[in-house]
């Protein structure tokens, strides 16, 4: 099957370019492989028109608005390999529903891949993902507003969010779950604040039936009644697909993009949270109409030589 631009992901980045590119008459496969990272957050927040509608809602109406556009196509589909083929690619991959391999050749391709959240090892964490553990105070702060709250991380950046946190709540505690290696100044900032540190190990976090975070349980047995905890998790790739094709990456992992969404490797482009920068649905959703725009204008340019 050969297509004009194929589209990994079919999350608010990949629905978006997809939506873009089929509106300029671009035969497009998005290869939607598998549930969002946001999938257990009861609601996508910050996002114009659609403020607190759940993921999952937010996925189905994107792609009913893609019917219209005959040459879009979404198909339940995971890609596992790529490689370039003269000015394009060939992908293989298997639906996810039947098992069945599937290989396309595409002019072009955008990942939108999006990355996976390593949370601490610690009962609690994974369970309440999404409810009472948190990883944005622009997604959620609002929710938890005025409420006991508590940061967990170490050094520098449990400084910052506790300090970006206490905007929403007077009542912040940073957890440090052992040294929390802070400077001094570090410190005062948060005194400042009147934000405590608690450095004891923690043991779990203990939550209602509905995942609501009740308290954090330390190891002396001492509990801190909380209603959320924030903190921003290591990443890495959900996709190795960059990495296969030679991308570049950033420091922390992330696909190098320029400005107008070009990856290293020519043809190949990127968008939404697999890329740098302020992880949020509507920036994706942004994103990928950017990449969009880029990859017509430079299939034009192919089509229309001087």
């Amino acid at each position: 099957m050969q297509y004009d631009v194929l589209v990994i992901g079919g999350g608010s980045a990949g629905l978006s370019a997809a939506l873009t590119l089929g509106r300029c008459l671009r035969r497009v496969l998005v290869a939607d492989g598998g549930p969002p990272r946001n999938q257990a957050s009861p609601g996508v927040h910050g996002f114009l028109t659609r403020d607190g509608i759940r993921p999952a809602e937010l996925l189905r109406l994107g792609q009913e608005q893609l019917r219209p556009y005959d040459s879009v196509e979404v198909q339940c589909l995971e890609i596992n390999s790529i490689v370039k083929e003269g000015k394009g690619f060939r992908a293989t991959g298997i639906g996810t529903a039947d098992d069945v391999l599937v290989t396309v050749s595409a002019r072009r391709v955008l990942l939108a891949t999006g990355v996976a959240d390593i949370l601490p090892p610690l009962p609690g964490f994974r369970e309440l993902w999404g409810r009472g553990v948190l990883h944005c105070p622009y997604c959620h702060g609002w929710e938890v507003r005025n409420q006991p709250l508590a940061v967990y991380g170490q050094g520098r950046t449990v400084t910052g969010l506790a300090l970006l946190v206490s905007r929403w709540s007077p009542d912040v505690v940073v957890v440090t779950d052992g040294p929390g290696h802070l400077t001094p100044n570090a410190r005062r900032r948060l005194r400042r604040q009147k934000i405590q540190v608690r450095e004891e190990p923690v043991v779990r976090l203990v939550g209602s039936p509905d995942n609501d975070l009740q308290h954090i349980e330390f190891a002396d047995g001492s509990r801190l009644p909380r209603t959320a905890v924030f903190l921003h998790a290591p990443q890495h790739q959900r996709s190795a697909l960059a990495e296969q094709l030679g991308a570049r990456h950033t420091s922390k992992g992330a696909v190098w993009v320029d400005s107008s969404m070009n990856t290293s490797v020519p043809g190949l482009y990127a968008a939404g949270d697999t890329t740098p920068g302020t992880q949020q649905a509507l920036l994706a959703a942004a994103a990928g109409s950017k990449a969009a725009i880029v990859i017509n204008e430079s299939l034009t340019r192919e089509e229309c030589p001087r």
